[in-house]
Order: structure tokens, then sequence, then C-alpha cells
């Protein structure tokens, strides 16, 4: 009676699955597989966002292991095996059914459980020693198909869209901020944005995005990013605030997402409340620095560059050019980063940032986001979504990276 309303190809399932056991033979040498939790790391190993998990033997199919959803997974993951369970302590009996047995020591998504059932699932399953295996799934998921990539191409096309070509002939000074979001949701939703925007960090929550005019820019926030908010009320910091307007002379940031088919791109937009000769040259000037500094570090993020360089040198850099006070967030809103990996989730690995030491591949995508706080203006920048390739990176969400003008 149902037929699924799209699936993964087996071999971009394949490709993934292969994918994941190099890197668990890299990274945890003494596991004979992934056990994966997370919805969304269920999803990319499977088909199917179900309710359970996912056991990646080093040889053999897969097992997804759901506690409900079988008939979903059967419209949505036709060729991948499916069993049932009620308590974690009955997954080694059916793994063991289905010819592929769990293994002694086992690499598991501990980002994927909370600690109650980590400690639920060591108790139930205590024959078994269990290892890290997030970082493999971080990596694979950081490296992506030409699949993925042709779905993060359309969604870019249309977040720049959305932002540089359609909501400027919508918005205008005096609007608040909750209108000009609520007028962004409209935009995108016309344009097949999907609705749901997911963050792998722990806490981390996304709606929308921020909508922050003027100081709104660098009002305190707890969200790991650079760019302030009022938001729609301190239980929801994220949208816009009805209570500030967006005023003459002011700039608007938008920092927001677009999801199509499960992936995201991230893209800040700057509008200037005004005619293009009234930005002051210092919001002018902090602007243009953060353009510059996305195009040096796009041409940087090539095959086996290292992105903890590339944040070292754009750090010394802004020092160096007066920058330093607001570069990446002013005071408590600073972070140490410049953009971050992206995908299934916004927040996706790696952080552009230090620490960060194993090499760029082509297929990565980053959002780079170049952003600076200005004392009783608000905040200037640029976000955008790179694809990286041989000979570095290319933008995906656009080419048009100055102020939009509104009057």
């Amino acid at each position: 009676m149902f037929e699924s309303l799209a699936t993964i190809p087996a071999e971009e399932l394949s490709l993934r699955h292969e994918r994941c056991r190099r890197l668990l033979r890299e990274l945890a040498p003494d596991a004979g597989g992934l056990l994966v939790f997370a919805r969304p790391a269920v999803y990319y190993l499977t088909g199917t966002l179900g309710m359970g998990c996912v056991w990646l033997p080093l040889e053999g199919q897969p097992l997804l292991l759901l506690r409900k959803g079988i008939g979903r997974a059967a419209l949505e993951a036709p060729g991948v095996r499916v069993a049932t369970y009620k308590s974690y302590k009955d997954l080694p009996e059916l793994a063991k059914e289905a010819g592929a047995p769990f293994t002694g020591v086992i690499a598991v998504d501990m980002a994927g459980l909370t600690w109650q059932l980590g400690e639920m699932l060591a108790a139930r399953l205590s024959a078994h020693r269990f290892v890290s295996g997030d970082s493999v799934l971080a990596i694979a998921q950081s490296l992506k198909s030409e699949w993925e990539l042709a779905i993060m191409r359309n969604a870019g096309e249309r977040h720049h869209l959305a932002l540089h070509e359609v909501l400027p002939r919508l918005i205008k000074p005096g609007m608040s901020e909750r209108e000009i979001a609520h007028l962004a949701w409209g935009v995108f939703f016309e344009l097949g944005h999907q609705g749901v925007m997911r963050m792998s960090a722990i806490g981390e929550e996304c709606f929308l995005g921020h909508v922050s005019a003027g100081d709104s820019g660098n009002y305190p926030s707890s969200f790991n990013g650079p760019l302030g908010v009022r938001g729609e009320h301190p239980a929801a910091p994220l949208m816009g605030y009805a209570g500030k307007l967006w005023r003459r002379g002011e700039p608007l940031a938008m920092d927001v997402g677009f999801q199509l088919e499960g992936y995201h791109t991230d893209k800040t937009q700057l509008y200037w409340a005004g005619a293009r000769g009234s930005i002051p040259d210092e919001v002018q000037a902090a602007h243009s620095f953060c353009i510059d500094v996305q195009a040096w570090a796009a041409e940087q993020l090539t095959p086996g560059a290292l992105v903890s360089e590339i944040w070292a040198h754009v750090w010394q850099w802004a020092q160096k050019a007066g920058f330093a006070e607001g570069f990446m967030g002013l005071g408590e809103n600073k972070v140490p980063f410049l953009g971050h990996g992206i995908g299934l989730s916004i927040d996706g690995y790696p952080a552009i940032a230090k620490g960060f030491d194993r090499p760029v591949e082509a297929g990565q995508v980053f959002a780079l986001e170049p952003k600076h706080g200005i004392p009783g203006v608000g905040m200037v920048g640029v976000e955008n979504t790179f694809e990286v390739r041989q000979s570095g990176a290319v933008c995906i969400t656009g080419q048009d990276y100055e102020m939009v003008c509104v009057e």
C-alpha cells in the first residue's frame, strides 16, 4: 500500500560502510565492529531514521536493530537486514542469529547515548568492552560523496536565492527581528527547506538561526558562535525578538541555515538599513576584512592542508590588522574558531580551530564564518558553505558577499 518517499542508493550505503570500516581499523583497531545509536548516524548507515541502533561488523552485512519502525525501515532501507528488540540484552543474540555476532571489543558512538543509557548498555552487555567510535563516524560523515554533494549544492543555490535575492525585496527598516524571521521562514519553505535543523553538540539547538538587528549582534549569547542574538525569549534564545526593530543606519545579520533531504548549508547574510554611501568607514572596513579572510581561507582549504594552521594564521592576521577586539565576537561572545564542517548536522567535524590536525580531504564541506563585532553598532561579516576540491574550496552558497542595502 505504501511506497518510500526516497531511498539512498545501495552503492552509496556500501561506500559509507567501507569508509567507516577503514576508519575503524585506523582509529579503533581493537574493535571488531561499530555499534551506532544516534538517529542521524543510523540514517547515514541505513537510509532510515530508525529508533534503535546499527551494528556494522568489520566483515559482513550491517544489521539494523529497532525498537520501533520496522515497517518504515522496510520501505526506506529495503536492502538492510532488520530485527527488533526490547532490551539491550537482546542485541548479542539477535546479531548472532543474523550471522554477525558481536565481537569482544565494540566501538560505539558514545555521543549518541546519554550517560544513563551508556551505563545501561555496558551493564547489559558486560561480556563486551566498549571503546569510542565517535571519531570514526565524525570523520566518515565529513567526507562527502558525489551523491551527497549534489544535494548540498542544490541546498546552497536555494539558500543564496532566499537570502540574497528574494528576502531583500520583502524586508525593510522598521520591521522587528521577529517579523523578518517569519518572512525568512516563508521564503525558505517556499524554496524547499524541510524544517528540521540538526546539531550534533550536546545541548545545542537551532531553530532557523540568528536574526540580529543592530546591537543584537553583540547581545550576550550562550550559543557556540560569534553572533549575539536576543532571540524569542530566554527559554528560546533563537530567531529574533519582537521588541527589537531594525532601524536606519544599522546592520542586520541573518545567520540562518538551509536544510534539504537531511543536509544543511550555512550562510550569514548582512544587510544595511540605508544607502550604500551611508555605511560608516569603520563598518565597511570590518566587513571587507571578513570577506578577505573568507577568500584566503577558501584558497587554503586544499587536500593536505591543516585547518589548525589556517585558524592560527587568520587569528594573527586579525591582530596585526587591528581587528583583534571584535574578530569572531566581542567579549564573552568571542569564539576560538573560524568555521566548521557541515552536512547531516550544522556543527560537523572538524572545527577550523586549534587542535584539529587531521589533513583536509577532497569532498569535505566547510562553513567559513569570519565575523566582526563593533561596539554600539552590531556585527558584520560573512558566512558561506564551501566544498573542498583539489584546487581549493568552492563556495556553494553564492558569490556575492557585500552587505545588501535596503532603503
